[in-house]
């Protein structure tokens, strides 16, 4: 895990030294203090030359400029340091959720991914800055402060450095706790989110039901376990610095009882003595450091593990090594011996044959769950077939890359996902280069230009998060604006017009059939009113296809097909 860790800094290298050299040198400074009052009281007091100490106190005046300026670097270029090696892991976790499949997002909420792509990576930053530098400036002052000790006064620095192996001892024991309970305290934070998602995305059912106090229970509920946890932490920390300030002002109380008696034995100086006291303050000022760094170093690796967890989640759909960039596609489809399942242990489809020439519009008809959707996912490769394969053109979707794959697929849901922006931005959607006029042309073919006319900023306008202030039907006509600019050779229909009134999906039906010609495309429909007009219906029950043809040779037939067609309209026949 270190190793990777450290990894982040080498695109930083020169930022790294220059803050680690500051620190450095601004820590071999602070050691020569206490050194120049031992000799300010020993040496210059005694001959009472006041030019020299003015001199001497100069001399002292540009140390501590210089450790200022160091100071200042090490805060501001080591924070950046810090942010830039942050920005890098936030950058590269919010890539790696572009690369994973469905599969991975059907079994995570959507809060707890929040979670690991900002707050997770939060105090990664603080400790890229502080972690290596204050590890190796706190070693370096303890081992620099001890032997300056040891030139003064052999006795008082056996006696300070006693207590160290029990401060040791302190850090190592509350650290291993820190780090588990910030572990748990992330996970709260996951769940906190995806209660507040949750319940700002889905305020409208929230009233609509009155369910808002039951609500505040189940966030009350996940906030008293985020406070408790939370204490627990602050728990651990208070002991662990109570703890480690009582031995720190012990050894300092001895000193200064053992160091006056040496002092009045003659067998320490004034100045020695002086200086020895300030030396301790030196000696311990890593250790207190080295308690800081307990509270902020578990943080940032409990949050780095979480971080690097995702990062080892490998996706399930992936180019192949040998996949290339798919031709322009006719939308000659065939699925050969498909076999598939969620992983349930039940298969949704079993040894699936179907063809669809190119230009084709089929539709897919029968109950929920039978496979109707997930025929039509394995198409873009959302999902892997667990055996068989699916070919457009002749070639396996597998072996075409798929980026070039699904820029040749266009879909239209029943709940259409639009982005808080403008109009003209979720239309652009389609296609991100899209000139100004095939933007106003893809919303005239959809018939949307009526309807964007009477808004009150016309494309600029904003239609709030997920489409919010858009009707069901402008939201469709939005989507199919979209696929028109996108304009790809196959397309996927999953019950566009479900949600929609009678009329409103008339005029919906409209602008699919348009949408249509031409392309190769795949229906999904539960009102068979709606696809009359397919060139061919496929029904899909429990076993796999059950029949498949025309509207009216399939009511004729007196199948599956007829009996759905019957249950829609009262048992009538056309």
């Amino acid at each position: 895990m270190l190793h990777r860790f450290f990894a982040y800094y080498q695109p930083h290298r020169g930022l790294f030294m220059l803050d680690f050299s500051c620190a450095v040198l601004a820590g071999l400074l602070e050691l020569g203090f206490p050194m120049a009052v031992r000799a300010f009281v020993d040496n210059l007091l005694p001959t009472q030359n006041w030019t020299m100490i003015l001199i001497a106190s100069a001399g002292l005046l540009a140390i501590y400029i210089a450790n200022t300026g160091l100071m200042a670097v090490v805060v501001y270029w080591g924070h950046m340091l810090g942010i830039n090696i942050e920005t890098e892991m936030r950058r590269k976790s919010f890539e790696h959720l572009q690369k994973l499949s469905f599969s991975f997002y059907d079994n995570q909420k959507t809060g707890h991914l929040v979670a690991r792509v900002t707050k997770d990576l939060e105090e990664i930053g603080e400790i890229a800055h502080h972690g290596p530098e204050d590890l190796f400036i706190a070693i370096m002052t303890l081992i620099g402060a001890f032997a300056l000790m040891f030139m003064v006064n052999v006795q008082l620095a056996l006696i300070t450095v006693a207590i160290v192996p029990l401060i040791g001892w302190f850090t190592a024991m509350y650290g291993g706790k820190m780090e588990k309970n910030w572990q748990a305290l992330y996970s709260r934070v996951g769940d906190f989110n995806v209660r507040i998602e949750e319940n700002v995305g889905g305020m409208r059912v929230v009233q609509a039901f009155a369910n808002e106090e039951h609500e505040k229970q189940l966030f009350a509920h996940d906030n008293a376990r985020y406070r408790s946890t939370k204490l627990a932490a602050y728990k651990i920390m208070a002991a662990s610095t109570s703890l480690s300030y009582m031995s720190m002002r012990l050894v300092q109380l001895v000193v200064m009882v053992a160091g006056s008696y040496l002092v009045l034995q003659g067998e320490l100086s004034n100045g020695g003595f002086v200086g020895f006291l300030l030396l301790v303050n030196v000696f311990f000022r890593p250790i207190d450091k080295i308690n800081s760094v307990i509270e902020t170093y578990p943080k940032g690796i409990a949050g780095f593990r979480r971080y690097t967890a995702l990062l080892d989640t490998e996706p399930d759909i992936a180019d192949r090594t040998d996949a290339r960039q798919a031709p322009h596609l006719r939308g000659d489809i065939e699925y050969r011996g498909v076999t598939f399942g969620y992983g349930t242990g039940r298969n949704v489809l079993e040894d699936v044959n179907l063809r669809i020439k190119p230009g084709e519009t089929v539709a897919f008809v029968g109950p929920s769950g039978a496979g109707k959707t997930t025929i039509c996912s394995l198409l873009p490769r959302f999902y892997e077939v667990e055996r068989g394969a699916i070919t457009i053109d002749g070639i396996d979707v597998r072996s075409m890359t798929l980026t070039s794959l699904r820029n040749q697929i266009g879909i239209v849901q029943q709940d259409v996902f639009l982005f808080g922006g403008t109009v003209r931005e979720n239309i652009a959607y389609g296609r991100l280069d899209a000139s100004e006029a095939d933007i106003l042309d893809a919303a005239r073919r959809a018939h949307l230009d009526a309807v964007i006319s009477e808004l009150p900023n016309g494309f600029d306008t904003v239609i709030g998060e997920r489409g919010v202030k858009l009707s069901g039907g402008q939201k469709q006509r939005l989507a199919i604006a979209r696929m028109f600019l996108k304009n790809p050779p196959i397309l996927i229909l999953d019950e566009a017009t479900s949600a929609l009134d009678t009329q409103t999906e008339r005029e919906i039906q409209k602008s699919l059939s348009e949408l249509s010609q031409g392309r190769t495309t795949l229906v999904i429909a539960h009102r068979l009113a709606t696809i009359r007009n397919a060139d061919r219906i496929v029904v899909i029950d429990q076993k796999g296809i059950a029949e498949e043809g025309h509207h009216d040779e399939l009511v004729s037939a007196n199948g599956p097909y007829s009996k759905l067609h019957a249950a829609q309209h009262g048992g009538k026949l056309p």
